[in-house]
C-alpha cells in the first residue's frame, strides 16, 4: 500500500496545478494573448508546472499580450529573451501532448479494451506498453492541432500547406517531449513502485498524476533543445 504521506504529497501537487491553471485563466482573460492558442497553452502547462509555471507566465508570457502597446512580433523578438523563446515553444507542444495524454489515460481507465486493441496482451505484456500507443496518437493529434493555430494568418497558406507545415513543426518536438514523459514514467512504475513501494502504479491513483505531473517536466527537459534547434532553424514559431 502506498504511504500515507506520499498519497497527500500527490494529492497537493495535483492541487496547486490546479489553483495555478485557474490563477493564470483568470488572468488572461484580463490579459489574452496575442496567439490565441497560447490562451490554451499557459493554463495546461501549469497543470504539471504549478508555480514555476505562474512565475514564467507573468514574467515572460504578458510580453506577449494583446494590450502590450508594441506589436507581437517586436515583443516577443526583442522584449523575450532566446532562451525563454524556446521555453515558450516547448510548452506550447507540451499542451497538446499533456491534453493528449490526459484524454488517453482516462478513456483507456473508463474502457479496458482499449489497452488491448493497442497491443495488450497480444504485443505487450504490460499494459502500461500499449497505453503509451494510444497516448502517442492522441498527444500527436493534439500537437499539431496547437501547432496548425500556431502558423501565423499573414503567411496566406493553404489549410493543406499549414498542416504539412505544423507536422514538420510539431513531429519532432512531441516526440522528443513524450521520450522524456515515457522515460521517467518507466522510472516511477518499474523502480520507484513495483520495486522501492512494492506497488503497481495504476491511473485510477493520484500517485499516477502526480508522477505524470514529474513526468511532464521530463518532457519539457527533452524536448528543450529541439525546439532551440527548430526556432533557431526557422521550421517552428517564435513565441
Amino acid at each position: 500500500m502506498v504511504s500515507a504521506w506520499l498519497h497527500d504529497l500527490a494529492l497537493a501537487f495535483l492541487s496547486l496545478g490546479i489553483v495555478c491553471a485557474v490563477v493564470i485563466a483568470i488572468d488572461l482573460i484580463r490579459h489574452p494573448q496575442h496567439m490565441w492558442i497560447m490562451n490554451v497553452v499557459w493554463p495546461v502547462n501549469a497543470l504539471f508546472g504549478t508555480v514555476p509555471t505562474l512565475w514564467f507566465d507573468f514574467r515572460f508570457g504578458r510580453l506577449a499580450a494583446r494590450d502590450v502597446e508594441t506589436s507581437s512580433d517586436k515583443s516577443t523578438n526583442n522584449s523575450t529573451p532566446y532562451s525563454a523563446m524556446v521555453a515558450k515553444g516547448a510548452m506550447h507542444c507540451g499542451a497538446g501532448c499533456t491534453v493528449g495524454d490526459i484524454i488517453a489515460e482516462s478513456l483507456a481507465l473508463a474502457f479496458p479494451v482499449i489497452a488491448v486493441w493497442a497491443g495488450w496482451h497480444s504485443l505487450f505484456s504490460e499494459k502500461i506498453f500499449a497505453i503509451w500507443i494510444v497516448d502517442y496518437i492522441f498527444a500527436f493529434v493534439l500537437g499539431v492541432a496547437f501547432q496548425y493555430f500556431t502558423i501565423k494568418p499573414t503567411r496566406q497558406l493553404s489549410p493543406g500547406e499549414r498542416i504539412r507545415h505544423a507536422l514538420k513543426a510539431d513531429a519532432l518536438s512531441l516526440t522528443a517531449w513524450q521520450v522524456g514523459m515515457y522515460g521517467f514514467m518507466a522510472i516511477a512504475q518499474f523502480v520507484l513502485f513495483r520495486t522501492v513501494l512494492g506497488q503497481r502504479l495504476e491511473s485510477s491513483m493520484p500517485e499516477f498524476w502526480f508522477m505524470m505531473q514529474i513526468a511532464m517536466m521530463a518532457g519539457l527537459l527533452t524536448s528543450y533543445p529541439v525546439n532551440w534547434w527548430l526556432i533557431k532553424a526557422g521550421v517552428k514559431e517564435r513565441m
